[in-house]
């Protein structure tokens, strides 16, 4: 009995050595939103448990735009993300093998859902989308979720055709360049995300707005909110499917328990206040893939 317990023992540790020499390293794509330096910073954190929980090597990789993150999943170069939905659903109608949907940020009321929210600058004295018909309005990147197909598809549904309804419709690169741009004014309003949740004057408890103002990027109260959306589905932290399933595993409980391990890293991940990283499916994403098909003519 003792030789056979022995030789299961030994069993387990050689299968457990094997799977981790299945990955030589694990890369982290980190979406656009801010420049490529604060994304590492936010995220170095993350990256250094990751590291140690998997015992390989692990990188940030920050492409100029959304899509060099998805191309990185969908190409097999890049192991981890989290996704805006629509993000997500362009890596899964392109390849519905390529990734798995494990977790998504939930808000402090319980909710996990975000909102786009259009915006201007206090002095240029608008107050609403009509205000703003005629002006140069601008959007984040064509994948993003809040920053382009959700308040794309709702302004067109009521205004019309937004390139004819604005002056000039622009894309900006990224939510950070969209806060930044209308602030200095280069544009006259635009829109970002938020999770809608506390005050304005903070850029509420998370997002694109609070990053912004945490950085002294922006000063909120010249800014003024103009336009809301409805709730956008939180997007999916992803993770390539292709991977060993003990690494799949170990990656999923880290960042579970994060808010809970270490507040102070899960804040700067989830770009805020948050109450818990936790399970999401990917039929919570049914609507959004709908939306993505009928934008792309699929």
């Amino acid at each position: 009995m003792q030789k056979l317990l022995t030789a299961t023992a030994l069993t387990a540790i050689l299968a457990s050595a094997a799977t981790a020499q299945e990955i030589k390293e694990f890369n982290i794509g980190i979406l656009g939103g801010e420049n490529a330096q604060d994304r590492m910073t936010s995220n170095e954190c993350f990256r250094a448990k990751i590291e140690a929980e998997l015992g390989v090597p692990v990188k940030l990789f920050t492409p100029a735009d959304y899509d060099g993150v998805i191309q990185g999943l969908l190409g097999g170069t890049l192991d981890y993300a989290w996704l805006g939905a629509s993000s997500y659903a362009k890596v899964y109608l392109t390849d519905p093998e390529a990734v798995e949907v494990k977790l998504t940020k939930q808000n402090i009321d319980g909710s996990t859902g975000y909102y786009s929210i259009g915006f201007t600058h206090k002095d240029t004295g608008i107050t609403s989308i009509e205000d703003a018909k005629g002006k140069v309005f601008a959007f984040a990147d064509p994948n993003s979720t809040s920053g382009y197909l959700v308040p794309g598809a709702e302004l067109a549904a009521k205004y019309g055709d937004l390139k004819t309804y604005f002056g000039e419709v622009k894309m900006s690169g990224g939510h950070e360049q969209t806060i930044v741009g209308v602030a200095n004014g280069d544009f006259d309003a635009g829109v970002s995300w938020a999770d809608g949740l506390g005050n304005w004057e903070d850029g509420y408890n998370s997002g694109a707005f609070r990053k912004a103002a945490e950085a002294g990027l922006v000063d909120m109260s010249n800014l003024v909110e103009i336009w809301r959306s409805t709730l956008i589905p939180e997007g999916p932290m992803v993770v390539r499917k292709a991977l060993p399933q003990d690494v799949k595993d170990k990656v999923t409980a880290l960042t579970a328990d994060l808010w809970e391990t270490d507040p102070e890293c899960a804040y700067a991940v989830a770009a805020g206040e948050a109450k818990d990283f936790v399970p999401v499916e990917h039929k919570a994403y049914d609507g959004i893939l709908a939306a993505r098909k009928m934008q792309e003519g699929t």
